[in-house]
């Protein structure tokens, strides 16, 4: 990675290691970024550079912005509407960002400058401003996620083509950092170890001056909401079909199953009915300085001021207030606390996603209130009130993924090439191996993570396959934020990951309560899987079954059972090798420490006992055979030492129970996928291709038309088992 981070000292770094220092953060820059610019200790005001925003929408505590101005004397900030970067947002999202970019204009014109607004891609639009101005360098946010890193590869590329006085103008990427960390390489990759090193967090920055703008340029016009939606549907490419898939994000699972359970109503009918939903929240009247600018109403945004006052009364809470707005929030608030402390990120997350704030503003915002709350002292035993807790560990946990991430993208991860995917604003890990074939998505059990696929993904694909492994929110280095989290969550996640990454139908693959998810998503969605992979899955069967009874609101969880977690999480700190040998009986040198190791360190961080409290609200209640009624391509591998069930039962009921299923008994316990890596994905190469030749491959080892369905018997666990049974069960 290009980036360090240290207080105090800005560093531009380049063949001649130059050094630009600013006052209270250091940033260093790739070596491919500023050449021979400036003299060491001096910053030379010259030429034209660009600041192209894109997530970082504000002045104040913005690196690159201070930067720029203070080496250059035409500055031309640009805010590009790209379809790879706005095609990802909610129609919520988008409406922020146009308020946020609409206050950041008039901010920008505040401190003598302006902000340009562009249409289309980014190498094109960049390229010519670049020409126009004639730029020799461009400030940019440094990216995590691997599209948006491959948007600023093509950029380059285009500026490799660009030359004044024999040089290209090249790309200055930049970060914020929160803590004074001298380097990514020496941080300890657990969170407990990591906090012991009391890094202090770096202080925020006041805006710049800015040079005026140059007079003869178009600065642009802001779309509207529906024009900009308009902009992305022409420019995004997609057929009927994409937008279809589009569509599918805009329904929850809990409402689709709503439409499966009362079949009388119209497609169209829920659709006015959400209309009208909608239409009441907009014709609420809403005090004259309140946060809720969207329609819908329930993200915090508008511009910096406004986002910050959100948050002061976000903060005093408990104090009470006769302030509309203030009140206003504090309404949101109640109505956000799934769980403690989890209003924060959802109320204040697309904010600081679109960066209209900076994590460190919001830490200093929060430690000033509780100075002032206790006469200038912080209490070595915790903050004051859950508001500001909530806001602290939230950047706190925002700030250790994101190091982590960093960290990881400048290691070698064995045979993988991890990438990041960001999902409701949260860090997703994934891997894809193999260039052409059929796609087959893996999905991991509770506490692992995509490498408990580390001898699957790559043969798969070396056997002509596309396959994406990943690790789900809330396990190994993917995020663990306060939500809650259900097995509903989870098969959102699966069904957007297909959506945005994959972008085709696939072949799900599950193990254990993985498998449960891609049960859940296939009889949800049906149209984006092409078939479905069960591995000792979890779930149950209940001949007969019908209407979904489905429990909507799970908000509440009782002191006994976070206790329990707790305790339940100790237990297997203990007992993780133990444990873990035993799911592996036949092979158990396979449960080795490369396994054991990451989920001892997943344990410890922030967010890991909020995962792990979910096992007490999972609802199991959709069995197996509703999910999966009619699907008809449906493979169950079953590791025939299981020793959490009984094997030989669950497969009787699945097989008279689930019409069209195929059953491949193995000699392995609950992990067979890495106990018996090379008879599993033999089984899964054939499956696949049997699949995409229309022919389904049966016990029999004969070749079937796939119509032609066969019901079969199985048995899944015991439906009442208890929460830490089912913990235990699903760990893996």
């Amino acid at each position: 990675m290009d980036l360090l981070i240290y207080p105090r000292v800005f560093t531009v770094s380049n063949s001649r290691n130059l050094t630009i220092f600013l006052p209270r953060a250091r940033l260093k820059f790739s070596a491919s970024a500023v050449k021979g610019r400036v003299k060491s200790g001096e910053a030379e005001k010259t030429g034209a550079a660009i600041v192209w925003y894109k997530h970082d929408l504000r002045v104040d505590d913005h690196s690159g912005l201070i930067a720029a101005a203070s080496q250059y004397r035409t500055l031309v900030p640009v805010y590009v509407f790209d379809h790879r970067i706005v095609s990802r947002f909610s129609d919520e999202i988008l409406e922020l960002l146009l308020f946020a970019l609409e206050d950041l204009r008039k901010l920008l014109k505040e401190q003598g400058s302006n902000l340009m607004i562009r249409f289309g891609s980014a190498e094109r639009v960049i390229g010519q401003l670049v020409k126009e101005v004639t730029a020799s360098s461009i400030f940019v946010e440094e990216e995590m996620e691997y599209e948006l890193c491959r948007m600023l590869d093509i950029v380059n590329e285009t500026l490799s083509t660009v030359s004044f006085d024999g040089r290209n103008p090249e790309i200055v990427k930049w970060s914020t950092p929160f803590y004074d960390v001298k380097s990514l390489d020496d941080l300890p990759l657990s969170y407990n170890e990591f906090k012991k090193l009391k890094f202090p967090v770096v202080s925020s920055l006041l805006p710049p001056t800015l040079p005026g703008p140059p007079m003869d340029l178009f600065w642009g016009a802001l779309p509207t909401l529906d024009d900009l939606k308009k902009f992305i549907d022409d420019s995004s490419n997609v057929g009927n079909l994409e937008k279809e898939w589009n569509s599918f994000k805009k329904f929850s699972a809990q409402s689709v199953l709503q439409r499966k359970r009362l079949k009388e109503l119209e497609k169209a009918e829920l659709i006015e009915s959400n209309q009208q939903i909608a239409i009441s929240k907009t014709t609420q009247r809403r005090p004259e300085k309140s946060a809720f600018v969207t329609r819908q109403g329930n993200l915090v945004g508008g511009g910096a001021s406004i986002v910050l006052n959100a948050l002061a009364a976000y903060l005093r809470y408990l104090e009470g207030t006769a302030r509309d707005e203030w009140q206003e929030v504090h309404d949101k608030l109640r109505e956000a606390e799934s769980r403690e402390g989890a209003s924060f990120h959802s109320l204040f997350g697309s904010s600081l996603l679109l960066g209209i704030i900076s994590a460190r503003r919001v830490y200093f915002e929060a430690i000033k209130y509780e100075k002032d709350r206790n006469g200038g002292f912080l209490s070595p035993f915790g903050y004051s009130t859950t508001t500001i807790a909530a806001a602290i560990d939230t950047v706190y946990s925002m700030e250790w993924y994101r190091l982590l991430t960093l960290q990881g993208q400048r290691r070698e991860r064995g045979n993988y090439s991890v990438r990041i995917w960001r999902w409701n604003g949260h860090l997703i890990q994934y891997t894809v191996s193999g260039h052409e074939g059929p796609p087959i998505l893996l999905v991991h059990g509770f506490g692992a993570f995509l490498e408990h696929y580390r001898d699957n993904a790559n043969p798969i694909a070396e056997s002509g396959n596309r396959v994406w492994a990943i690790t789900l929110l809330g396990f190994g280095k993917s995020e663990k934020p306060n939500v809650l989290y259900t097995e509903l969550l989870w098969a959102e996640l699966l069904r957007d990951f297909i959506i945005e990454v994959i972008g085709e139908p696939v072949h799900l693959v599950g193990n254990s309560i993985g498998g449960y998810f891609v049960a859940i998503l296939a009889g949800l969605w049906p149209a984006l899987a092409k078939s479905v992979v069960l591995i000792n899955s979890a779930g149950n069967i209940i001949p007969g079954y019908s209407a979904p009874s489905y429990s909507e609101d799970r908000r509440t969880l009782g002191a006994a059972a976070r206790l329990g977690a707790r305790l339940l999480l100790l237990y297997l700190r203990f007992n993780i090798r133990n444990i873990l040998k035993s799911f592996y009986p036949t092979k158990t040198d396979r449960a080795n420490d490369e396994l054991i190791h990451e989920m001892l360190r997943a344990s410890y961080d922030p967010g890991a006992i909020v995962v792990l409290e979910s096992i007490f609200i999972f609802d199991l209640s959709l069995p197996l055979n509703y999910l999966l009624e009619g699907y008809g391509k449906i493979l169950v591998i079953q590791g025939m030492k299981d020793p959490l069930s009984d094997s030989k039962s669950k497969l009787a009921m699945l097989r008279e129970h689930c019409r069209g299923i195929v059953t491949k008994e193995i000699d392995a316990g609950h992990c067979p996928q890495d106990e018996q890596p090379n008879e599993v994905n033999s089984i899964i190469e054939e499956w696949v291709v049997s699949i995409e030749s229309e022919n389904i491959r049966y016990d029999t080892g004969e070749l079937v038309p796939a119509q032609n369905q066969i019901n079969k018997l199985h048995e899944l666990p015991d439906a009442s088992q208890n929460g830490a049974q089912e913990a235990v069960a699903t760990v893996v």
